[in-house]
């Protein structure tokens, strides 16, 4: 016969849940605005979730995001190496569309050159056609290709990505089914699954990659920034990971930002800003990296790029906080 404690606790440990849900205690372990479950639970909806933890105030989201920040800047760009995979030239040789003395042709221009991928080398000898060096890389990568007109790229409507990560990436939403929460995302150079992961985690949808020719995607990127109307801004360099999650929480402030989810996405920390009944703002951090796709930093003077204006003016990074002038 069970006794009246044990009868009693499910309903406590459900209890508790549920206040914890009305009313939950903030994530920042040095909260001074912590307060009774009551003003928890009036502060609520003023609060702010950072990857499914509740902050109740920016002051507490602060130190966390500058700890993501600071551990995420030292992680080195790994670029997808299929060095698994077959070799581009010959699953071309294999298909009969080149031959021997053209692949031995091209790959020693490569070596002279020090430079350049053999797909671009075999195009740019003649020896291959960009159709035919976009199925090979299909076969290569194990995915279907796209054959899609450029105008047609990027034209759905799907959740917003930053331009500047499609850029970067040389990739491009094609369609969003809403039904399964899949996107659909092109290619046209391999694939990066470390940045697929990073949409899935920042959006909360499945994605399924493809390739497309790059002459199509670099002309869809090209009218996908003429009809973006996304608010995109872009912090290029900045060095102190504290500037950065000021910059951050000023930001989530100004804009009433409800969730906001983190991700690094190869030299880029994407950081997205939703709330409610309005677009998303994202933005994008540089983060300092110490290899071969890092250009000189200059020591004082720092790059805000505002993407819906098409801007790109040189500010000091304390002048990039909300409300400055």
């Amino acid at each position: 016969m069970l006794s009246l404690r044990n009868y009693i606790k499910p309903w406590r440990m459900a209890f508790g849940a549920l206040w914890e849900k009305l009313a939950p205690t903030c994530g920042y372990a040095g909260c001074v605005h912590a307060g009774s479950g009551w003003r928890r639970a009036r502060r609520r909806k003023r609060g702010i979730h950072l990857q499914g933890v509740w902050y109740c105030r920016p002051e507490c989201l602060e130190p966390v995001v500058g700890e993501f920040l600071r551990r995420a800047r030292v992680v080195p760009r790994h670029a997808a190496s299929p060095s698994h995979r077959v070799p581009l030239g010959l699953l071309l040789l294999s298909r009969q569309q080149l031959t021997a003395v053209q692949l031995k042709t091209a790959l020693a221009v490569q070596r002279a050159d020090g430079q350049g991928k053999i797909g671009e080398w075999l195009q740019e000898l003649g020896f291959a056609t960009e159709q035919q060096v976009t199925a090979a890389l299909a076969r290569q990568w194990s995915c279907p290709v796209l054959r899609i007109s450029a105008e047609a790229l990027g034209a759905g409507r799907f959740p917003t990505i930053p331009l500047l990560l499609l850029q970067s990436f040389q990739m491009i939403p094609v369609e969003f089914v809403e039904a399964t929460a899949t996107l659909l995302v092109a290619f046209s150079d391999g694939i990066d699954y470390t940045v697929l992961y990073a949409i899935e985690q920042m959006l909360g949808c499945h994605t399924e990659p493809c390739l497309v020719c790059p002459g199509a995607l670099r002309m869809g990127l090209q009218l996908l920034a003429q009809r973006c109307r996304a608010c995109d801004v872009v912090f290029d360099r900045l060095e102190d990971s504290r500037e950065c999650a000021r910059i951050i929480s000023n930001y989530t402030a100004k804009v009433r930002a409800q969730q906001v989810r983190l991700a690094r996405c190869g030299d880029y920390l994407w950081i997205r800003l939703e709330r409610r009944r309005q677009d998303a703002v994202n933005l994008m951090l540089r983060a300092r990296v110490h290899n071969l796709h890092t250009p000189p930093l200059h020591p004082s003077r720092h790059l805000l790029y505002d993407l819906k204006a098409g801007l790109s003016v040189p500010i000091n990074a304390k002048d990039a906080l909300p409300g400055k002038s």
